[in-house]
């Protein structure tokens, strides 16, 4: 993508990875891209806020050079450490002699365990200014959104807010705006992104976006390192997080299982039946064959979770195994959790799963079930009763 000028005197000159389908270490598919981007500030003093990826330093360095000679770059804003947003720094320098970068005492630190180099580095904190003639960018500490090294920018003659990972999306497209794109696509993308990377610190972003505003500055745009820039209505993605970070949902249950031999799958099956009765929206999901990606993000909004997998060596199943570490770490805190399974001559599935999730700060008002083998009508309408009496407490 080439450079674009997004207000006066401030340059879009990321890139867009079309091709990206998986991140933060296969954690996360991102079925429709993403894109690292990075804005240029020229004024009597010219700054650099974030570089890219590692892979597209060469096409960042193109984008800047059709706007300003390299060597003019006085500063560089280093709003985050990670290699998504620092990756091209190494080549940028290479090219910058003089530049400064700029950044938090922890980015310092992780900078320079990621490249070893003894840059001019001028540490910044909440309150620090940097002026670079008719504008001034004001810093804002932002640890644990989503390292300790986080911070915002922001620009006070445009209203404008770079908040690094914050607000983002993985989503690749030729535009650049939020009034450019379908909306459905972009909120789909925006809360996705949010579920996947950001809800275990739902405390920490209320947090910020109280201080936020009690520091009364107008936002009238939003620049975020992944993704659409908001521009129209940048109140709309501030209202998604608040909601997101105040823990939101609404009437609604996720079942979420893996099978074996088809036991367990027809105890899903009646569990969501069950729920579904009692006009509560439900979504069903086999871990096993389905992207935990969009099974989190359907949880975002849900109230409760119900989580089944046979028994084998007095266990659960590796897929959901691995799918219960994750929600562990998700901290869903206040929704209603339950578990269902199969088992043949000894159980141990359930009672394994609730072991795991017992710290994860839900709810475990209704006891899970279990039955041997095959379940027969009987056990089956017992699963129909169980999936109605979850949803009779979501309501």
């Amino acid at each position: 993508m080439a450079a674009l000028e997004i207000l006066p005197g401030i340059y879009s000159v990321g890139v867009v990875d079309w091709n990206v389908r998986n991140f933060h270490g296969h954690t996360y598919t991102t079925r429709r891209g993403s894109t690292y981007n990075a804005y240029l500030i020229i004024d009597e003093k010219i700054a650099l806020v974030d570089t890219v990826y590692t892979p597209f330093s060469e096409e960042l360095i193109n984008n800047i050079k059709e706007v300003v000679p390299l060597g003019k770059i006085d500063y560089i804003i280093a709003n985050h450490v990670e290699v998504d947003h620092s990756g091209a720094l190494p080549s940028i320098m290479a090219l910058c002699s003089k530049a400064r970068i700029l950044g938090t005492a922890k980015c310092k630190e992780g900078l320079y365990r990621h490249y070893y180099q003894n840059w001019n580095f001028q540490t910044v904190k909440t309150g620090d200014k940097l002026e670079l003639g008719r504008r001034t960018l004001n810093f804002i500490e932002a640890p644990m959104i989503h390292w300790p090294d986080s911070m915002f920018t922001y620009c006070p003659l445009d209203s404008l807010l770079m908040p690094n990972d914050a607000f983002g999306q993985h989503f690749a497209t030729a535009e650049r705006f939020d009034d450019q794109v379908d909306q459905c696509a972009l909120m789909e993308e925006a809360e996705e992104y949010y579920a996947n990377i950001l809800w275990p610190l739902n405390s920490v972003i209320s947090r910020k976006i109280q201080e936020i505003q009690k520091l009364n500055v107008p936002i009238k745009m939003i620049a975020p390192s992944h993704g659409i820039i908001w521009r129209k209505d940048p109140a709309k993605i501030i209202n998604a997080y608040r909601s997101w970070s105040a823990g939101d949902t609404k009437n609604k249950a996720v079942v979420v299982y893996e099978t074996m031999w088809g036991a367990t799958d027809k105890m899903a099956k009646q569990i969501a039946q069950g729920i579904a009765s009692q006009g509560i929206e439900v979504k069903l999901y086999n871990i096993a064959e389905t992207d935990r990606t969009e099974v989190i993000t359907q949880m975002l909004s849900a109230r409760g979770f119900l989580f089944g997998s046979s028994t084998h060596d007095n266990d659960m199943l590796p897929n959901i195994a691995a799918f219960l570490e994750i929600v562990k770490g998700l901290k869903p805190k206040g929704r209603q959790i339950s578990f269902f399974g199969s088992y043949g001559w000894a159980g141990g599935a359930v009672g394994e799963m609730q072991e795991l999730l017992k710290d994860s700060g839900a709810d475990f008002t209704i006891p899970g079930i279990a039955f041997k083998y095959v379940p027969d009508q009987a056990e089956l309408e017992s699963c129909f009763e169980f999936g109605s009496k979850f949803a009779k407490i979501l309501k």
